[in-house]
């Protein structure tokens, strides 16, 4: 972020320059200039009605910003996903306070009121703020009509039965949108008065809008405050409220003000009477829900508040409904700028799940793990007719994820092209039931224990990884040219046979093929050690195929127990990896690619930066080498602390990082988090026995 500008200088902000707010059934990126940058509704994979992100002229945007040169800070509630946004200069700060509301208590029987609330207070001096509500309905595809309308959701009427304000009303063929607001000012503040709010008609067509916005200047004071409210209408809000008139008034004999007071309860409760209380009230509720799930955590070892605000970032990514996680909540963020690795990510990997729901459970979040199983259990039972899982699901179960290009969004700072659905949703990518299998296994160490039925699909599932070990995939990194033997997909089928076997044992479960079983997981195990193996350059290799090229995800091995951390194999491979890419490496500065671009060819083409995956599991496997080797540990240790850098201003991981060190690909990504807080965990434990 600069150290100042105005209002009329903006143009793309990084994307590492976004907090993140949510209700787990979407989420909506906040910049630190006071955007709302991408939110899509009501649910994480529903069309956008805000990608400023990825065009700044046309893909509607939702801002409160100062009409004045001002610097910006920016940070969440502690232990909270509650986001505030400070806005400084010499004349005045205000803040702007962002969340989308939640219960504080979970088994309330009151709906969840799906807002967007935004509340502006200046807190010193005075400033000038204006408020644009621009909204691009369907990806910024559909036009929409704008009309400011008498708002009857608040108590204030005047005597001939009209309100006193209005609300400005959004019609889309696809969705209806109003925006309201409540205007008030500090009790303790004498001489002050609530700020007046005049919406007005706003015309961007210009920039390529499809229909008008909304617009308000505020010439705010200390203590003045104004709360916006965005929101999907209840099409039953007809209550009487909503229709009293000043003739029905004088026939019951009673004020107007006390008829739609009393008639507010008979409103439909997804559409309450809009006060300054009940909105205090939904701040309050929330934040003291992501205070309370916080709370239940059972870290206590180092570096506790960035695993937390980890963890927190993970809980904005479960959509409650289904208990699927979704990789990130945005979709074709670049891995490069101005590159083609633009892909949408607002799905449930089977991958990317199984790892959330291993950092969830070691932090003792134990009810969101029992969720996701579920969730996968209902895939189980409805495999693909040869018996496989697809890699990627949508949030809502569904297998339909069809890849398209938006061609009339510019991208990121140009990057193009724009894609929403996944066409890799579709490839063989074996890998996937590894992981699966290992969170399988681990849920039952930890969560509900596995039914009989259940069981009956895991065994087929371990049945068709021992079917298809010998067959080539596109692996981990959905490469698009051709499948190859990769040995991150032969680990993972290792690990799936393996965790079959393990859970047999342990559950105590029948297993008529386990001597199959055994020889297909030791055959494996054999092949690997041969056929991935680069004898004269001492380093597992990316595939069978390519044994001159390196590939970090090899480093999953002493990880997921395949080989001992300590193997010197396994040290020869990840000291190489180590090495900078002059040196035939991974590593710079300190953070580590997935692969050499340049070197393998992967059917995308382009550039991309390090994977901050990639890195935490160096990282991680670095400490299990440590176990054994105290250089090894502090090597880790100092990386990690480095890491840390890396993270955003509230505590956020993006997918890759340039080499200029800006965050790259969707935001936020959850396994970055996954692997960030499974490298604390095990970190802090190594450092523990070495004491």
């Amino acid at each position: 972020m600069p150290n100042g500008y105005t209002r009329k200088e903006r143009g793309y902000i990084e994307i590492a320059e976004h907090g993140l707010i949510g209700n787990m059934r979407t989420a909506a990126l906040v910049s630190v200039d006071g955007s709302i940058e991408s939110y899509c509704i009501p649910d994480f994979d529903s069309p956008s009605i805000f990608a400023r992100i990825l065009d700044k002229d046309k893909g509607g945007h939702f801002s409160i910003t100062p009409d004045l040169h001002f610097t910006t800070k920016q940070n969440y509630w502690p232990s909270s996903n509650v986001l505030q946004t400070k806005f400084l200069s010499d004349k005045g700060v205000a803040v702007v306070t962002d969340f989308l509301p939640r219960q504080a208590n979970p088994d309330s029987t009151k709906p969840l009121l799906f807002w967007l609330i935004r509340r502006v207070e200046v807190i010193r001096g005075r400033m000038p703020l204006r408020m644009e509500c621009a909204p691009a309905f369907n990806y910024a595809r559909s036009p929409h009509k704008m009309s400011l309308v008498p708002d009857n959701s608040i108590p204030d009427v005047t005597g001939e039965g009209q309100s006193q304000q209005e609300k400005a009303l959004f019609v889309s063929d696809e969705l209806t949108l109003d925006l309201r607001y409540i205007s008030e000012c500090n009790a303790n503040m004498e001489h002050v008065e609530a700020p007046h709010v005049k919406l007005q008609p706003l015309d961007l067509k210009a920039e390529g809008h499809l229909g008008d916005s909304v617009c308000c200047d505020l010439d705010m004071v200390e203590g003045q405050a104004v709360t916006f409210v965005l929101r999907t209408p209840p099409k039953t809000s007809t209550s009487r409220a909503a229709k009293a008139t000043k003739a029905e008034a004088d026939a019951l004999g009673v004020s107007i003000r006390n008829l739609i007071l009393g008639a507010s309860k008979l409103r439909d409760p997804e559409d309450p009477i809009l006060t300054k209380e009940l909105l205090h009230s939904l701040l309050k509720d929330t934040n003291k829900f992501w205070n309370s799930w916080i709370r239940r955590s059972t870290y206590d070892g180092s570096w506790k508040e960035a695993v937390h605000r980890s963890a927190l970032a993970l809980k904005l990514l479960i959509y409650e409904p289904t208990g699927a996680v979704v990789a990130s909540p945005t979709f074709s963020l670049p891995e490069f700028i101005g590159g083609t690795r633009n892909w949408d990510y607002r799905a449930s990997w089977i991958r990317d799940s199984s790892f959330t729901l291993y950092a969830l459970i070691r932090l003792g979040f134990t009810h969101e793990a029992n969720a996701y199983m579920e969730f996968v259990f209902g895939r189980l039972r409805h495999r693909n007719p040869d018996g496989s899982l697809q890699i990627m699901y949508t949030i809502h179960g569904g297998k339909d994820l069809e890849e398209i290009e938006l061609t009339h969004l510019d991208g990121h700072k140009g990057s193009k092209p724009v894609r929403i659905g996944n066409g890799a949703a579709d490839h063989l990518q074996l890998d996937i039931y590894g992981e699966l299998m290992d969170c399988i296994y681990l849920g039952q160490k930890f969560g509900k224990p596995l039914p009989y039925d259940t069981w009956l699909n895991v065994r087929e599932l371990v049945e068709y990884v021992i079917a298809n070990c010998d067959q080539p995939d596109l692996s981990i990194w959905e490469v698009r040219d051709k499948k190859r033997h990769f040995t991150y997909s032969k680990v993972m089928m290792w690990v799936a046979i393996d965790r079959g076997l393990r859970l047999a044992e342990k559950r105590s479960l029948p297993c008529p093929r386990r001597n199959e079983w055994l020889a297909a997981r030791d055959k494996l195990y054999e092949t690997i050690m041969t056929e991935a193996w680069n004898p004269e350059k001492k380093f597992f290799c990316q595939s069978f195929e390519d044994k001159d090229i390196l590939d970090s995800a090899v480093v999953i091995m002493p990880l997921v127990f395949f080989l001992p951390a300590s193997d010197p194999r396994f040290l020869s491979t990840l000291k190489q990896i180590l090495k900078t890419p002059e040196q035939g490496g991974l590593t710079a500065n300190g953070l580590v690619y997935r692969y050499d671009v340049t070197k393998a060819d992967d059917g995308v083409g382009g550039e991309e930066g390090t994977f901050c995956l990639c890195t935490l599991w160096c990282i991680e496997a670095l400490t299990r080498a440590g176990q054994y080797d105290h250089a090894m540990l502090e090597k880790s240790i100092g990386m990690f602390e480095d890491f840390l850098q890396y993270m955003n201003h509230v505590g956020l991981c993006t997918e890759e990082i340039s080499p200029a060190g800006e965050g790259l690909g969707n935001a936020v990504q959850g396994f970055t988090h996954v692997t960030l807080i499974s490298a604390a965990y095990n970190l802090s434990r190594t450092l523990k026995a070495w004491r």
